[in-house]
């Protein structure tokens, strides 16, 4: 493998993979896309022929996603909803284009048997939050299955349309990684990281995975993420998730050393795991992520992941991010539930990482958002919710409020969708739609 520092001297001679500035220079794709998907009453026609959308934008300069304290209107939140879900595969100038990988419906998909409830709570919620889909699964049968009305986002919601993950695609991973431990691409969560030449000469290197999997290994010197555009903390420019790791690793990790081993959540902890994945597995990659999904989830519709247009596999160009339609987001949500109560080997992953789990220790700057605001961590999943004192419940959880809570002992999950969450207008009631479903049921 080349040096890291041929690698650094390639790297100043490429484009910077880093986020054009100007959101503007997205509009004309955006536009497209509201033409080529029927929604031309968003869409004029100026005098010199060219269509030009009708929304009335405020995008954020400096962020890609939305700022954690904006309060968009609905315009916004249909650029935005553009922006995370369709922007990666349009060629848009302001979005990191993607290669995507994609998994095609299993043979026989999972059909839920459905028992629907009416609570106005729940619709009143979707109409004024930033909430896009909201489910609810009980005993064998889906309770509560709503979404945004048309007057907000419905109308650009249908079966098919896949919803990006954010930080709940970092659970996934974990789930894809104890498949890849029980078929034998890995030993066990206690296996050392020290068989991937990338990370040598780094902090990563030598790492118990079960310390990177609870966002443990002692980086926090290096890496900050508790606020919005923090990351690597010697250039907050700079963003690791649109360059590979080889790269990142090379200009800011190289000759670090690890610091106590405390919870210091961050995306890049995910993508190393993700790529060392795709490293043990090699060309059986695909092959177990079509197990997943086609066996055991039986997912609907495609689900895709996505890497890097350009770099070696070896470099770790796969992100963490993955998109699938609502429903299969309950069925993955299943799968997970039904290998913790068979007791299957990836149940017993599942367990082990819950017995393993560490505590958060969180306060003043590094308060997390209310759906994540857990006291413990483990294998890439919240637990111990405020509220569910003793009771095993894994947490999904990612930016704009998305969050999915799994009781694998009383067989009840809630799968939240959404788009904008914050301490203002669109702050939802997190209480009454995720921490009561699962404590007392329906």
């Amino acid at each position: 493998m080349k040096k890291i520092s041929t690698i650094l001297f390639i790297t100043l001679f490429i484009p910077n993979l880093l986020l054009a500035k100007d959101p503007k220079s997205s509009y004309p794709t955006f536009t497209k896309w509201l033409l080529d998907n029927g929604y031309n009453q968003y869409v004029d026609i100026d005098a010199k022929g060219v269509p030009r959308h009708n929304l009335k934008l405020r995008v954020s300069e400096r962020l890609w996603k939305i700022p954690y304290k904006m309060n968009p209107n609905r315009d916004t939140l249909i650029y935005y909803f553009y922006r995370y879900n369709f922007s990666h595969l349009t060629g848009d100038p302001n979005t990191y284009s993607w290669k995507p990988i994609e998994i095609k419906p299993a043979n026989k998909p999972y059909k839920f048997e459905f028992d629907l409830q009416e609570d106005k709570f729940i619709k009143k919620q979707l109409k004024t939050k930033g909430l896009v889909s909201y489910l609810y699964y009980q005993d064998g049968k889906v309770l509560i299955d709503e979404i945004s009305p048309d007057e907000k986002l419905g109308e650009f919601i249908k079966d098919d349309t896949r919803l990006i993950s954010m930080s709940m695609g970092k659970s996934v991973m974990s789930y894809i990684l104890g498949h890849a431990i029980c078929d034998g691409y890995i030993d066990n969560i206690d296996s050392t990281i020290n068989d991937w030449p990338v990370l040598e000469n780094t902090l990563y290197n030598n790492q118990k995975l079960i310390d990177m999997l609870n966002m443990a290994p002692g980086d926090q010197k290096v890496i900050y993420e508790w606020s919005d555009g923090a990351g690597i903390r010697a250039d907050n420019d700079y963003d690791y998730q649109v360059n590979n790791i080889y790269t990142t690793l090379g200009f800011y990790f190289q000759n670090t050393e690890k610091s106590k081993s405390v919870y210091n959540y961050n995306g890049f902890i995910t993508m190393i795991l993700k790529n060392y994945i795709r490293h043990k597995t090699g060309d059986n990659y695909k092959v177990l992520l079509n197990k997943i999904f086609q066996n055991k989830v039986k997912n609907e519709y495609n689900v895709q992941f996505v890497e890097m247009n350009s770099g070696s596999e070896e470099w770790g160009i796969g992100d963490s991010m993955v998109r699938l339609t609502r429903h299969d987001w309950l069925r993955l949500a299943k799968a997970m539930m039904d290998d913790y109560q068979d007791d299957t080997c990836v149940g017993n992953y599942l367990k082990e990482i819950h017995k393993r789990r560490i505590p958060k220790n969180l306060g003043g700057d590094k308060d997390e958002p209310e759906f994540n605001l857990t006291y413990t961590y483990g294998g890439q999943f919240h637990f111990d919710y405020p509220g569910l004192k003793n009771r095993v419940v894994f947490g999904l959880g990612g930016r704009g409020g998305q969050a999915i809570l799994i009781d694998v002992e009383n067989s009840r999950i809630v799968v939240i969708n959404s788009i904008q969450y914050n301490n203002g207008k669109y702050k939802y009631n997190v209480k009454k739609l995720l921490i009561d479903p699962i404590k007392n049921g329906r």
